[in-house]
């Protein structure tokens, strides 16, 4: 008997690829001198916009989780989907910010400065491990490795919207001290 198989497509190379460029272009930034190229564009606007992003991106995972839960495939694809573009966004709005500015410091004290270094360290650990994690849930599910992307998600998800509610914690403690 012979059956027909589909080959499952092996989306690793393309996971370790753009968690390494990802990471990397966001490591090396800080190696960067600061305010070249600028010319009168006003960097100060792009925290808040990375704020926005970083709500957008909240809400978008919220409204595919409940779309899951409701069994909407299709409407939580669209979800994830957009939770994608605004974390994208997110990411080149991030790297521009890092690029043309210093990096502004936390002016607080006392337990307020604990709280936020506390908040901004599991940040920073966790976007950097959110990356793969996000895009190997994301190509286990566009295809159609359910079982896995299921298994997966179950991790992935929470951690996701514990960096992106925190991205806006962040920047609701810093942006006195822009």
């Amino acid at each position: 008997m012979i059956t027909s198989h589909k080959p499952v497509q092996n989306y690793t190379c393309w996971v370790v690829f753009l968690s390494v460029a990802v990471i990397g272009m966001i490591g090396a930034v800080f190696f960067f001198d600061r305010g070249a190229g600028h010319r009168g564009f006003n960097v100060r606007i792009l925290p808040l916009a990375n704020a926005v992003l970083n709500s957008l991106t909240t809400i978008f995972l919220f409204s595919a989780l409940w779309a899951i839960r409701k069994k909407n495939v299709r409407l939580h694809k669209r979800f994830i989907y957009a939770a994608f573009f605004t974390t994208g966004f997110f990411l080149l709005s991030y790297l521009t910010y890092h690029f043309l500015s210093d990096s502004t410091r936390y002016g607080g004290t006392g337990l307020a400065a604990w709280i936020y270094y506390f908040i901004l360290l599991t940040h920073i650990l966790l976007a950097a491990v959110i990356v793969p994690l996000a895009l190997q849930t994301f190509f286990l599910g566009v295809s159609k490795r359910i079982d896995k992307h299921r298994s997966l998600a179950r991790w992935t998800m929470p951690l996701w919207l514990y960096v992106s509610v925190t991205g806006v914690i962040v920047y609701l403690m810093i942006s006195p001290y822009y």
